[in-house]
């Protein structure tokens, strides 16, 4: 069993409103001197079997094409 995290984040640029509004509600909440805040995903997925490379292979074309929207995300993968 080979265990994973996919983070997934929105590109520099794009813009972020659910950041935007998250900051707002931290700044109302007290948490003075609190910017650029940016909201994305995380998934922690488990696949069969040992073989590290295919795996990762597959971790991307989950990326590729469901986890991640790639017009507007970047994602990271990382093996454990």
């Amino acid at each position: 069993m080979i265990k994973a995290r996919i983070v997934v984040t929105l590109k520099n640029g794009v813009l972020d409103p659910q950041g935007k509004a998250i900051e707002g509600a931290l700044g109302t909440l007290g948490f003075a001197g609190v910017s650029g805040v940016r909201q994305g995903k995380v998934f922690d997925v488990e696949v069969d079997g040992t073989d590290r490379a295919k795996a990762e292979g597959d971790l991307k074309a989950m990326c590729e094409k469901l986890l991640a929207n790639t017009v507007i995300e970047n994602y990271a993968i990382e093996l454990a």
